[in-house]
């Protein structure tokens, strides 16, 4: 393992995932800010010395410090890893601009879109941060408790310049969790988002119980939408054939630690899209990525047919076997059309 104990990182969100990554980041020997929303929060896992609400069964090293106070969080760090819900990723760059120094990389761990605008987070990034702070996002195949817990796992770091991404990739990588380099941001975005759109197509499509055959054409042709739109939105091909795109949507897919494909469970056992998100307790982005994906693909004349009934059943109260339906009527086409 590499020596990088002068490291101090802060990571913003004190969810599963956002927790999961610090723990990493502290046995990779780094000293560690995690931010939480909540003086309470933070005080229960300082005191607890884990994250009862998300991860009761799981150790915070003794270097990890939670904090509510945003001024606390970011002194003399070395990085800044932002992990909010996507629709609160602008609000939480606002907060953190004014700790941010020459020194300082940022990157992200947030998977979709910002709503209303539709816009990918590295987008957001520049208009907030402004060009001298370089974007890097990182996403792949990864659940917080199988992280946290030390089990193999693998991620992309993507950043338009490669060496900077090689910075970051260095502080999270060990022997048990890889960090492979890109430099296409906006595929590996694309990618994070849209597979929680298909976590929920795959989740109605079994809990209808139409069968493993059912669900390895739909995840086959889900990717065929993610290489279309994403594509068109200025990805590179190879990236969505990698972690960021079939990995991660194989993942969301067909484990129900997702809880996206718990979602779409739900939906087809008849809860409301009120009850089934109520139950699972946490954010569900795939519900407003579904959203700002159909709207983008109508604009962009994309043909996105899963996406487009996802979006039916959420928006426009379409049953979930309807959907289903929908997708099997369609006519014969070719399969790389």
């Amino acid at each position: 393992m590499r020596d990088i104990s002068n490291k101090t990182v802060a990571v913003i969100g004190a969810g599963s995932w956002g927790t999961a990554l610090a723990i990493l980041l502290a046995r990779n020997h780094s000293f560690v800010h995690l931010w939480a929303h909540r003086q309470a929060h933070a005080d229960n896992i300082n005191s607890e010395h884990c994250n009862s609400r998300y991860l009761p069964e799981i150790s915070i090293p003794d270097n990890l410090k939670a904090t509510a106070d945003m001024k606390t969080a970011m002194t003399d760090i070395d990085l800044v890893l932002v992990v909010v819900p996507s629709h609160a990723f602008r609000d939480t760059l606002k907060l953190i601009k004014p700790y941010m120094d020459g020194h300082t990389h940022l990157a992200w761990a947030c998977k979709g879109l910002e709503p209303e605008t539709n816009k990918l987070l590295h987008e957001i990034c520049q208009e907030e941060m402004g060009p001298t702070i370089m974007p890097v996002v990182v996403t792949g195949p990864t659940f917080a408790a199988e992280v946290a817990k030390g089990l193999p796992s693998a991620v992309t770091v993507a950043c338009p310049d490669e060496q900077y991404a090689e910075q970051v990739a260095r502080m999270l990588h060990n022997d048990l969790f890889r960090a492979y380099l890109s430099t296409d941001i906006a595929g590996a975005e694309i990618g994070g988002a849209i597979k929680n759109v298909i976590a929920i197509a795959a989740g109605i499509a079994d809990g209808l119980g139409y069968g493993a055959n059912t669900r390895a054409a739909l995840i086959t042709r889900a990717l065929a939408e993610i290489v279309r739109f994403g594509v068109v939105m200025g990805g590179q091909q190879e990236t969505f054939m990698g972690l960021a795109g079939l990995g991660d949507l194989i993942l969301t897919a067909t484990d129900n630690q997702s809880r996206n494909r718990r979602l779409g469970l739900l939906l087809a056992q008849g809860k409301s899209q009120q009850e089934a998100t109520k139950e699972i307790g946490q954010v569900t982005e795939g519900l407003h990525t579904a959203k700002e994906i159909y709207t983008l693909a109508k604009q962009k004349g994309v043909d996105m047919p899963i996406t487009e009934q996802v979006y039916r059943v959420l928006y426009e109260g379409l049953s979930p076997n309807d959907s289903v339906q929908a997708l099997l009527s369609r006519d014969l086409k070719p399969e790389q059309g």
